[in-house]
């Protein structure tokens, strides 16, 4: 069952005051891919706030959360077909996303326990 944002954010913790500010950002998301090193940006950017996420796809690394809700997990990021799965290992179970696009669109779907929600971003600009 897909529920909101909110919904999602709540088995994290994150104090209310921040879980309002969050629901109401409108992120974009910047990508990068090198497939030849198996590396991957994944940048979202924010009015309020950025978060970087650099990794080598299939590769198990140290992740600092703080900057989402303060907390540190071993996160692997890998493809699972034609999607982008990340597997988020820490204090909460069941923790990850999904990326995948359809045409000009970038879906999100995030899970914390038995939570899941979905963002869809629209393509805007290419660099290539």
């Amino acid at each position: 069952m897909f529920l909101s944002l909110k919904s999602c954010l709540l088995p994290t913790d994150i104090n209310i005051a921040l879980r309002k500010i969050v629901c109401l950002l409108r992120p974009n998301k910047q990508i990068s891919h090198d497939p030849s090193k198996g590396h991957m940006v994944i940048r979202t950017l924010t009015t309020f706030r950025n978060f970087d996420m650099d990794f080598n796809l299939g590769q198990t690394f140290t992740e600092d959360l703080g900057p989402v809700d303060g907390r540190v997990c071993q996160t692997t990021v890998d493809w699972q077909g034609d999607k982008l799965v990340c597997v988020q290992k820490g204090e909460k179970e069941n923790r990850g996303w999904t990326h995948w696009l359809e045409g000009d669109l970038l879906h999100l779907e995030m899970r914390v326990q038995d939570v899941v929600a979905k963002q869809v971003f629209k393509k805007i600009l290419s660099f290539i």
